[in-house]
């Protein structure tokens, strides 16, 4: 009898973890930009899409891979019921 390979994530963990992924990547490109140097004042490192947006962005994004870290994968109809062999 051949037994079936258990993991600890399934296919909806990787797909969660994807987009948990994303928008981190997400958010920090929503961050990046130019830079003030010493001869030029650039205002727009104070937008508020890169102190306020971006970091929020970057934050869900975490937030949505820890879920998909401790999202438990539901057992498959009639895994149940069945003794685990070893």
């Amino acid at each position: 009898m051949k037994q079936k390979r258990v993991f600890a994530f399934d296919r909806m963990n990787f797909i969660l973890l994807g987009i948990g992924m994303a928008a981190v990547i997400l958010g920090l490109i929503l961050m990046s930009g130019s830079s003030s140097t010493f001869d030029v004042f650039n205002a727009d490192i104070f937008s508020a899409r890169r102190i306020k947006v971006a970091p929020v962005v970057c934050f869900f994004g975490y937030l949505f891979i820890i879920y998909a870290i401790l999202h438990k994968p539901k057992a498959q109809q009639g895994e149940e019921n069945q003794p685990q062999e070893k």
